[in-house]
């Protein structure tokens, strides 16, 4: 028995653990019902996801060789749908370098799944459904990139150069960095975005957030629409707080290499790492991806979110500074 007149401080968490367990079983009941296998990839890789804005941990294996820890399980997966294993998620811990913060741990749980043969519209229909496990009944809206951007800012990217883009972000008093003028129209949108629009989604409700530029595509297919090309990738958001990423996946294994290339040259260019190129992740592409959609979800933001709290640690055991 514990004598001491000083309280613990990770009492003030067993409520949330407690609720943290019940919402994993309840997530991995809205998978089984509906038929989606549950899998487990490793966490650590000798090849690395490539994604300019996120950065990976290293550790050092048998003295001369290098590993990487998964900042999502998505090669992994991708792998496996290779092979016709139908439908699958996971639930795991994934790990981002220098992202602490109070939305933020540098170690954190993901939840992922591949729906073959779903639109991208039902795909966004399943993840609004997962979200209000946690979340209640919460209605939602959904617009295109465009549409907001245009409602936000009065901005139409399309026809936006860089300069009447950096112009623009002058006249919000951003404190923005010498280098701003050498700035890419997408990262000056990804800040506009980041900065004057994120904050105010989905204040009441859950918004949909779709339709991104095909610039910006990351893992996911691409179409010309009207006189914009765009993107299938949608992002989820509740009180201003980003809970999911979706794509109907890019299956091209030649225009998934690129991808990666121009990623790695892109990082190099800002002073990054390049990283090298997953070749048993193009492989598997290469052997036949079938046609499908697939999702990332932030568990601890929904967790945060679930009981009004103001940070992540609340429903994490150990956050990093306490490990």
């Amino acid at each position: 028995m514990n004598t001491s007149l000083e309280s613990n401080p990770l009492q003030e968490k067993v409520v949330y653990l407690k609720d943290r367990a019940q919402m994993l079983r309840k997530a991995r009941d809205f998978f089984y019902t509906r038929s989606v296998l549950e899998v487990d990839c490793p966490a650590l890789s000798p090849s690395s996801p490539i994604d300019l804005h996120i950065d990976v941990m290293k550790v050092a294996l048998n003295k001369n060789e290098t590993g990487y820890l998964h900042t999502s399980p998505e090669y992994g997966m991708k792998r496996l749908l290779s092979t016709d294993i139908g439908d699958i998620y996971q639930i795991s811990h994934v790990f981002r370098d220098g992202e602490i913060g109070p939305l933020h741990n540098p170690e954190f749980t993901m939840a992922e799944w591949y729906r073959i043969g779903f639109t991208f519209e039902q795909m966004i229909e399943e993840t609004l459904a997962f979200i209000r496990l946690f979340l209640g009944d919460l209605p939602h809206q959904a617009m295109t990139y465009r549409q907001t951007l245009q409602k936000s800012l009065g901005l139409d990217y399309l026809s936006s150069s860089p300069a009447q883009l950096l112009e623009f972000a002058k006249t919000q008093q951003f404190d923005l960095p010498k280098d701003a003028e050498n700035w890419d129209r997408d990262t000056l949108l990804q800040m506009l975005v980041s900065f004057l629009i994120e904050p105010q989604l989905g204040i009441d409700h859950l918004f949909v957030l779709k339709h991104f530029p095909a610039t910006q595509a990351a893992l996911s297919k691409t179409e010309v629409i009207g006189d914009e090309p765009i993107a299938y990738r949608f992002e989820v958001y509740y009180k201003g707080i980003e809970l999911a990423n979706g794509y109907h996946e890019l299956i091209d294994p030649l225009e998934q290499r690129k991808r990666l290339e121009d990623s790695s040259r892109a990082r190099i260019a800002i002073g990054k790492d390049g990283l090298k190129i997953d070749e048993r992740f193009l492989k598997a592409l290469e052997f036949g991806l079938p046609d499908c959609c697939g999702v990332a979800v932030g568990f601890d933001r929904l967790l945060q979110l679930k009981h009004g709290l103001a940070e992540i640690k609340s429903v994490i055991p150990f956050i990093w500074e306490e490990s």
